[in-house]
């Protein structure tokens, strides 16, 4: 970015094909969002602007008068509208009356032959079974409620990952299972729950079985040379390959602002176009060379991260983006940023919904508008060229998204622009140099090693930096989402970019961030008062899931049972315990609500071992579990009753499970939670039943054995649902009753006749949900205690 000299006039820009560009894609949005009749609406009054404003310029032409620039604008927004309008009604009009539709809303059986669109993405869910990609194909034909008819039309499938995951853009497939229809404002037809593989695969494109070797020699040697967050992430950061990307990094990605690195945007493309450039320009190649390079490199790029819509409209951004980048404040850029609104628009309406398409316009825009003023801002300052450059890109991009994003997630990240600060160094020279690995990776392999390893300190540093912002205790504010959200936030951040012009107003909001820095930090970052000492047993706040930890009488090592849903949730509340090990770690069973935290809690902390129960299903999820712990360097054993575990101040006694069967459907909840692992603790303060998710069958079998079940605390089963029976959880003669249980869950837990059964024997009940981690401590008049730390983790749909 060429940043203007300090008594350079500033320049106008010329905006006049921005209303076009914003008439087009609000005529797009309103047909997607609101119908096609409001869309053929609004496209009528579009031709009616046309009709107005060409009258105006014919009439001045005529009588040989300059036109009103008024009629101009109208006769182009009105043509940009009425077209990419006209297109998106004819599409909405065809969706609303897709015989699928009907099927759909019925909840129908139907086999769908389908085109696969893009690859399957891996499903970020706690749901039960095993693991589940998103596929999104074009119809071919289709078959439900007894009849059969071929035509088009988007859907989405929900898909196993066995025997979907691989399956490549282009690929013919077919697959049954049952119609529901589709919660997405754009132009899906319909989605379809399938448990099976796909049938009749046909075979991929040519060009998409270049990309997929390309990508997979990405994958092999970023898993050859790097560890394993890092080897993840770099094929995300380079093509948009997030399919190793962990839940975990995913989550603290996304915490820290940092999600549109895992996404291919126009800044990938203008990084590779930038780098040939600049080759070029070192050996020093003539312009028409150049050019010729650049759209090579275009093409050759497009090609690796996939050919489909996203990739494109990255594409399309990235020359926009590079061309803001050689000519720095020309006037040129503007017209060119809006001309590809329109022109991406007319070749497909439905990015009018498309929040990566939002975001990759703002991104670009503010690269196009707003970068060059921070430069311009950070140079009279006295930063350095080259420093105001990294740090003026980042920042104008997340102020000019923020809107967007808080729309859509319910949160604002306020660490995001310290993370991205802090990544933007490091971006572009991963991105490029994972790009080289990628082209070198079918014919040279040692070469391809050497770029991923030249890529693995940038790549690292992306995951310590996301780790450690995505830490920080109130990381995120929330926010309400939605449209309502977004405009909001965008309507706070012109405000701001308009005050911040006024010294006096900077000086007060310096101190207004001071005056808050002194508040927050010692409430928020130290909380006072926690661990509170003495502490014995502590309920981790992980959300819908299980954390649990027990104290070994050894200063900084525990036992820990279970590991949430969220590695950067149980990481915390480890942290602020101040365990540095463990002398084990205990998985009640496989579901992905206690396990798939692991990566998080193994963080920086050697285990003893991982122990885990007889029945080793859902076996992706022991496969997940085998692989981190031999990366932490822990052996994995099992565990059996009647086996009794010691250390100093802690003594686990396994109760159960008495009978497991030997076969277990992975995808019944409930027979994956009665293979739960029942533990008996003895502590200083007492003793702590600890059921997991066993439900009726496996606690009809310890009451019926006589197991001594009696407790002074319980962990309460399955996160307070209906399914224990009365007399098992009555059995402890609990004084304390606690309960794991995440805030707004879809299941219903904990349930209230559960929580009032409870409450009715006289137990002190008391709940994750409303009252954050909970600490068994010493009591006043001796016993136990239960300690609540507040600031219970947010509902994850809404952010409160």
């Amino acid at each position: 970015m060429t940043a203007p000299r300090d008594d350079e006039p500033r320049p106008r820009w010329d905006g006049r094909l921005v209303p076009p560009a914003l008439a087009a894609w609000a005529a797009a949005l309103v047909a997607l969002a609101l119908g096609w009749g409001p869309g053929a609406l609004l496209t009528v009054l579009a031709l009616v602007a046309v009709v107005l404003g060409g009258r105006r310029l014919l009439g001045a032409r005529r009588a040989g008068g300059a036109a009103p620039r008024w009629a101009a604008g109208l006769l182009a927004a009105g043509i940009s509208a009425a077209a990419v309008g006209g297109l998106a009604t004819v599409a909405a009009h065809q969706v609303a009356g897709h015989p699928l539709r009907a099927a759909a809303s019925a909840g129908s059986a139907a086999t769908l032959e389908v085109v696969l669109t893009d690859d399957p993405a891996p499903l970020r869910t706690t749901g039960l079974g095993g693991p589940r990609v998103v596929v999104r194909a074009e119809l071919v034909a289709a078959s439900a409620a007894g009849a059969r008819w071929r035509g088009d039309g988007s859907v989405v499938l929900l898909a196993p990952a066995a025997g979907w995951t691989g399956l490549l853009p282009g690929q013919h497939a077919t697959a049954s299972g049952t119609l529901g229809p589709s919660t997405r404002g754009d132009l899906t037809v319909a989605v379809l729950r399938t448990r099976g593989p796909p049938r009749d695969v046909g075979p991929p494109p040519g060009v998409q079985v270049a990309a997929g070797v390309l990508r997979a020699g990405l994958r092999d040697a970023s898993r050859a040379v790097l560890g394993e967050e890092p080897a993840a992430l770099l094929p995300g950061l380079v093509v948009g390959d997030t399919s190793a990307v962990g839940a975990d990094l995913d989550r603290d990605f996304r915490t820290a602002g940092l999600t549109h690195l895992l996404a291919v945007s126009g800044s990938n493309v203008a990084f590779v176009l930038g780098a040939v450039l600049l080759l070029a320009r070192a050996v020093r190649l003539g312009p028409r060379t150049v050019a010729v390079l650049a759209l090579l490199a275009l093409v050759g790029f497009v090609v690796l991260a996939r050919p489909s819509p996203s990739v494109l409209r990255a594409g399309a951004m990235g020359v926009v983006a590079i061309l803001a980048l050689a000519l720095g404040r020309s006037r040129s850029v503007l017209p060119a940023l809006a001309a590809t609104v329109v022109a991406l628009l007319l070749v497909d309406p439905a990015l009018a919904v498309d929040a990566g398409f939002a975001l990759s316009v703002l991104a670009t825009g503010a690269l196009v508008l707003l970068a060059p003023a921070v430069v311009t801002a950070l140079r009279r300052r006295g930063v350095p060229p080259g420093i105001a450059e990294a740090l003026a890109v980042p920042l104008a991009a997340h102020v000019v998204t923020a809107p967007v994003v808080a729309g859509l997630s319910g949160e604002v990240s306020l660490v995001a622009v310290l993370a991205n600060l802090l990544a933007a160094p490091v971006v572009a020279p991963a991105t490029v140099l994972g790009v080289l690995a990628s082209v070198l990776a079918p014919w040279w392999t040692g070469g391809a090693h050497a770029a991923v390893w030249l890529a693995g300190p940038e790549v690292s540093w992306l995951v310590w930096v996301a780790h450690r912002c995505a830490a920080v205790p109130g990381a995120t504010l929330s926010w309400p989402g939605g449209v309502t959200g977004g405009l909001l936030l965008a309507g706070l951040v012109l405000l701001g970019l308009v005050a911040l012009r006024w010294r006096r107003v900077r000086l007060l909001s310096l101190a207004v961030v001071v005056g808050l820095l002194l508040v927050l930090v010692p409430t928020r970052v130290v909380p006072v008062g926690w661990p509170p000492p003495g502490w014995a047993f502590v309920v981790c706040d992980v959300g819908q899931g299980d954390g649990l930890v027990l104290a070994t009488g050894e200063p900084g090592r525990a036992v820990l049972l279970d590991a949430g849903p969220d590695g950067s949730a149980i990481d915390g509340c480890l942290s602020r315990l101040g365990v540095r090990s463990f002398a084990l770690v205990v998985l009640s069973h496989l579901h992905a609500d206690h396990v798939d935290g692991l990566a998080g809690a193994l963080r920086g902390r050697p285990a003893g071992a991982v122990a885990i129960g007889p029945v080793h299903e859902p076996v992706g999820a022991l496969a997940q579990v085998t692989g981190r712990a031999r990366r932490a360097g822990a052996a994995v054993v099992g565990l059996a009753p009647g086996t009794t575990l010691r250390w100093p101040a802690l003594q686990l006694d396994v109760l159960g499970p008495l009978h497991p069967r030997t076969h277990v459907d992975p995808d019944d909840g409930t027979e994956v939670n009665d293979t739960s692992l029942v533990l008996r603790a003895t502590t200083p303060l007492g003793r702590i039943l600890l059921p997991g998710d066993a439900e009726a069958s496996s606690q009809e079998e310890l009451l019926a054995s006589g197991a001594d079940l009696g407790a002074d605390v319980l962990k309460v089963p399955h996160h307070g649902s209906r399914s224990s029976l009365p007399a098992f959880v009555t059995a402890a003669h609990a004084r304390l009753a606690l309960v794991s249980v995440g805030k707004g869950n879809s299941y219903g837990h904990p349930n209230p006749a559960m929580m009032g059964l409870l409450a009715g024997t006289g137990a002190l009940v008391r709940r994750t949900d409303q009252s954050g981690d909970l600490a068994v401590v010493p009591g006043a008049g001796g016993g136990a205690a239960v300690v609540a730390r507040g600031d219970p983790r947010p509902d994850p749909r809404t952010g409160r």
